[in-house]
């Protein structure tokens, strides 16, 4: 199953739990990125006809996690429609943290991705918004650790090779907000408004992000560190991660025009892009 020893400590435990159907790794760990002192993320996928035992679940961390009394595990919902719910852990000095999926959901979605179908939604610790294909995304990268009806697996399949339809959805939600967050970002610019400009500038960039991502065929399931893997992507734009970083030092120092400016120049770089691939 695992080589990895905490990893073999906590999954066999956590497969006790009644309604727990799946169990994956996510995050870096999964996608071999990581660093020895890297968290944890194990995703906890469910059925929707058999529930996730909480009560279980609280009793069987109970006795992995270094101090009982510091640990958090939630309700299913209490984190909202799109995370969920989960745990805050700490074993053996490292931090853990579950996070729940109900299958049946995460399958709907997917159908929908593939089918060109995506929303966005409010979500706190996420600036831009949770995007629902975030959710076939942690499927395409997670590394299955327990699935013994191939739920997941079933599921891991579907996502690849990287639907059409949800690239070109992708691009079609955001490509347009680029230049339309810069515009909003302008008219604050008179009121010497920083925050207002600084928010509009976030978005541009993540919709830049969202829009690379997906004309490259990846999945953007995390907004943090997103530029900079699109900088390094096969698709992408001359020198992304020095001309962001030069926007960011603009709008520090209240060169708001020449931030807005070389928005612009990016966004005209990323529409070039697109362009170019709905032309070949």
């Amino acid at each position: 199953m695992t080589d990895d020893p905490l990893l073999a400590r906590i999954i066999p435990v956590l497969a006790t739990v009644p309604g727990v159907a799946a169990i994956v790794l996510g995050g870096s760990r999964a996608r071999g990125t990581a660093h020895d002192t890297s968290d944890y993320d194990l995703g906890l996928y469910y059925r929707d006809g058999a529930a996730l035992e909480i009560d279980r679940l609280r009793d069987a961390v109970t006795g992995l996690v270094d101090d009982p009394s510091a640990m958090h595990v939630t309700p299913v919902g209490e984190w909202g429609p799109w995370i969920v719910g989960g745990a805050w852990l700490r074993i053996d000095g490292r931090k853990v943290d579950l996070l729940y999926r109900s299958i049946d959901e995460v399958t709907d979605v997917i159908d929908a991705c593939r089918s060109g179908d995506i929303s966005m939604h409010y979500q706190p610790g996420h600036p831009h918004g949770f995007c629902s294909a975030i959710w076939m995304g942690e499927v395409a990268l997670c590394r299955v650790l327990h699935d013994p009806d191939g739920l997941v697996a079933a599921q891991k399949a579907r996502t690849a090779p990287y639907p059409p339809a949800l690239r070109d959805a992708l691009v079609r939600r955001f490509q347009w907000e680029i230049l339309f967050s810069i515009e909003n970002a302008a008219l604050a610019v008179p009121r010497g408004d920083s925050t207002h400009i600084a928010g509009c500038a976030y978005r541009a960039l993540a919709c830049i992000a969202q829009v690379l991502f997906a004309l490259n065929g990846q999945y953007l399931i995390n907004e943090k560190g997103a530029l900079a893997q699109a900088s390094n992507s096969p698709v992408t734009v001359r020198d992304l991660a020095g001309r962001v970083a030069e926007v960011w030092r603009q709008i520090g120092a209240s060169e708001h025009a020449a931030a807005l400016q070389a928005l612009r120049d990016l966004e005209s770089d990323v529409r070039d892009i697109c362009r170019a691939g709905s032309e070949a």
